[in-house]
């Protein structure tokens, strides 16, 4: 039987959250799916308690590698993996609950039966550390590309989208982001949006630290003029100042205010999707 879905887990001495993301998965009512757990070398046992629960299991592959970061190991991983569509999902993060692949699988079906062969679905997740649910824009445009683009967590891959080459590892903490446009721009990938909530993400991940902050604005900055050209790029950023971009970023990721943003975001992208 062919697998649908390979959910690929890197990590790294991430100790119970490895189990806790672990957990999310096997515990899917949706069983056409394997499970990749990539390490880069844990030395904190915490592959070894995976190894000891789940090595018997046929859908458990688990491989130690040294890599390079989070991003060569996600690429060692993709080459390891057999499903038609692959999703990305980090130690700390889980599925939002036990019937998501079960909803996803349901609109890939209704979608198959319109002659829609989606090489990426994306939906909506869930912020643990905010408490508030965080909606993707349902239309991909170059506005949408040039602000932000879904999070992997959020996202099912074709395979295909990976088979003529993976992340560029020199984006250090923006591969996933160069990827993602190297889909729309030149891969021209059927993109769609599940209207579904897909990861519970954990938060302060690798590129929330300060230093990556700022490795992450320059380098978003040289792959939208690789995508956009300098011209759209600039008068993206332009219109990203006027709007006060910045402050609603803090509003956006403060715990206290961020449901209510998110709330007001999620009105106006369904009233510009009807």
């Amino acid at each position: 039987m062919t697998i649908l879905y390979s959910i690929i887990v890197v990590c790294l001495n991430a100790g119970e959250r490895l189990q806790e993301t672990v957990e999310s998965i096997t515990g899917q009512k949706f069983d056409n799916f394997e499970v990749v757990i990539k390490d880069g070398g844990s030395s904190d046992g915490s592959i070894e308690a995976i190894k000891k629960r789940y090595d018997a299991d046929e859908k458990f592959h688990i491989y130690t590698q040294k890599d390079t970061g989070i991003y060569d190991a996600m690429n060692q991983a993709v080459k390891l993996a057999k499903g038609a569509y692959l999703l990305f999902l980090n130690a700390g993060d889980t599925f939002y609950d036990a019937y998501v692949l079960d909803r996803v699988t349901n609109q890939m079906t209704e979608w198959n039966n319109q002659g829609i062969k989606a090489d990426i679905m994306y939906g909506n997740m869930y912020h643990k550390a905010l408490n508030t649910v965080i909606y993707s824009y349902p239309e991909i445009n170059d506005f949408m590309c040039y602000r932000n683009v879904p999070c992997h967590q959020t996202c099912f891959y074709a395979r295909e989208m990976f088979e003529t080459r993976g992340y560029d590892t020199a984006y250090n903490v923006r591969a996933d982001y160069e990827h993602f446009l190297w889909c729309v721009y030149e891969k021209k990938a059927k993109i769609v949006y599940l209207p579904l909530l897909i990861a519970s993400y954990e938060g302060g991940g690798y590129s929330e630290t300060r230093e990556n902050k700022k490795r992450s604005a320059k380098q978003h900055r040289e792959i939208v003029v690789r995508y956009m050209g300098r011209k759209k790029a600039n008068k993206y950023r332009l219109i990203m100042l006027l709007t006060l971009a910045p402050l609603r970023s803090a509003i956006a990721n403060n715990k206290c205010l961020s449901k209510v943003y998110n709330k007001v975001k999620t009105a106006v992208y369904k009233g510009k999707k009807s």
